[in-house]
């Protein structure tokens, strides 16, 4: 139970990480943002592969 409450709030920190840089920075701006997103969601999923997975 732990570890799914664990990654629901990953995924909600993400989710706000990649709102956030939207409205702030690139609202009208289409391919810029979803380079943005895509490389915030890259650097989660590099984050929790390297501290987050379990072995």
């Amino acid at each position: 139970m732990g570890r799914q409450v664990l990654a629901g709030v990953y995924v909600a920190v993400m989710v706000v990480v990649v709102v956030g840089v939207d409205v702030l920075f690139f609202r009208h701006q289409f391919w810029p943002r979803l380079f943005v997103n895509v490389g915030i969601v890259l650097v989660f999923l590099a984050f929790y592969l390297r501290f987050l997975r379990r072995r």
